[in-house]
């Protein structure tokens, strides 16, 4: 019962995520923000995750509304909803919080948070990055993880429909 309680307690609405932020700064952990869909999580998620939390002391994992969802990818998506994948994030060791967001990027959210460390995957460069230039100028840093080659949600999609 502890551990799903502690797993719950990771999913934060802005509100919420805003004040614990403020208590992660003012102890002066440094703080690490990534975002995407995770709809399936695969092995370059977990890639991703592990990766980004090597680099600061808490790991926030912005994770796209199912409205926002369906906006940058269509009708048939999310396969799993927005519940579900924040759950699964915040069911994994590396992340301290999650939070989900309705707009279709995390810019806002990252003004919010103003992350020390702004983190991607590899099919983004620090220009394209939403919100990389307002971190860098705070005096964060970006960094874009290399994809782990033949893991995408697409293709796990196509893998299941085949069969």
């Amino acid at each position: 019962m502890k551990q799903a309680r502690q797993v719950y307690s990771k999913i934060l609405n802005k509100q919420q995520l805003q004040q614990q932020i403020n208590v992660w700064h003012l102890l002066g952990r440094k703080v690490v923000f990534t975002n995407g869909v995770f709809d399936i999580i695969h092995k370059g998620h977990l890639s991703l995750l592990t990766e980004a939390a090597a680099f600061g002391d808490i790991l926030v994992v912005g994770v796209n509304s199912d409205a926002s969802v369906k906006r940058l990818k269509g009708e048939s998506r999310p396969v799993n909803d927005e519940e579900t994948r924040a759950l699964l994030l915040a069911s994994l060791i590396m992340t301290d919080a999650v939070v989900v967001f309705e707009e279709d990027t995390p810019f806002e959210l990252i003004k919010m948070i103003m992350p020390n460390v702004l983190v991607k995957g590899g099919d983004y460069t620090t220009d394209t990055i939403v919100g990389a230039k307002e971190v860098i100028d705070n005096g964060g840093e970006v960094k874009v993880i290399p994809l782990s080659q033949g893991f995408s949600t697409t293709a796990t999609i196509k893998k299941i429909q085949k069969n």
